[in-house]
């Protein structure tokens, strides 16, 4: 009896292994491969054809030294900054105006998650548009000349406005998922202690909602601190403004695909990766002290 359960067993192992191979496959060709061959490469010298040599730390000591490197890594912590809490707090406020008793909810919801399924390039075309120094419609409802996309004061706040309009429907979906999850029984209950809105808000909402924020937050500041295609789209090569947007990924896209400096390009994206590691050790760290996982 017990050898017909141990070859029953075994059998449910082969198969739960066969049914999770393709995702492992995955995760090891399109994940793990490329990191490996990344990081070699970042020690190396790139010629012409693919071919490449050791160079030791050379592209490290090259990127420390490189004024444009610092510049393009504080670009993107200043973008990160500009973006991750006022598009966390703005998706929140969607989320519980979301969770309201209010009519036609559901047209709402895919009107907030529009702008996820739009083309990148055809929502940076009309933000252009708008945000154009001479007849956008931004400066004529301020009723300013300010020279969003030319001015480095303000071309990196353009992007970030752009970033947060497109993320904000996305974030607000996760959020509503972790409002429609928290019992009412707690409100009720609050209601009888005679708290109010805020104090429920405070007291109920938030820390129940608290691990689903805590995967947004995460998820959104990755996404910062990869930004490039938004950039890319917004501000030409042309523009004077590049250098004072230019993020980490874009000056990866520029010396790996213009200049044709893989090896250096490479030790861009591990400096890139290292950033993002530290920066989810950080938060993790941290939300000990704010997340709360008790039903």
């Amino acid at each position: 009896m017990r050898k017909a359960q141990s070859i029953a067993a075994r059998k449910e192992q082969h198969w739960a292994w066969l049914m999770v191979a393709p995702t492992i496959i995955g995760l090891l060709v399109l994940n793990y491969y490329p990191l490996i061959e990344t990081f070699i490469l970042s020690f190396s010298k790139t010629k012409t054809f693919g071919a490449s040599t050791f160079n030791g730390i050379d592209n490290y000591i090259q990127m420390f030294q490189s004024p444009e490197f610092w510049k393009a890594t504080w670009n993107t912590i200043l973008f990160c900054i500009l973006t991750v809490p006022v598009g966390i707090i703005l998706a929140l406020l969607v989320a519980l105006l979301l969770n309201a008793k209010v009519k036609f909810k559901g047209g709402f919801r895919a009107i907030y998650f529009l702008p996820m399924v739009c083309a990148p390039a055809a929502i940076a075309m009309v933000w252009r548009w708008m945000f154009n120094g001479e007849y956008g419609i931004i400066n004529q409802i301020l009723g300013t000349k300010i020279s969003w996309l030319t001015d480095p004061k303000t071309a990196i706040v353009a992007c970030a406005i752009v970033a947060i309009w497109s993320s904000i429907g996305y974030d607000a979906v996760l959020l509503l998922s972790g409002l429609q999850n928290i019992s009412k029984s707690y409100y009720e209950a609050a209601r009888i202690d005679g708290a109010g809105r805020i104090k429920q808000f405070f007291s109920i909402t938030l820390p129940m909602i608290s691990p689903t924020l805590f995967v947004t937050l995460i998820m959104r500041m990755m996404a910062s601190l990869k930004v490039y295609d938004l950039i890319y789209m917004m501000i030409d090569q042309s523009n004077p403004v590049l250098p004072d947007v230019q993020s980490l990924m874009y000056l990866f896209y520029r010396e790996a695909f213009v200049a044709g400096n893989k090896g250096y390009a490479s030790a861009i994206v591990i400096w890139t990766i290292f950033l993002i590691g530290i920066v989810t050790i950080v938060q993790f760290i941290g939300q000990k002290k704010w997340v709360n996982y008790d039903v």
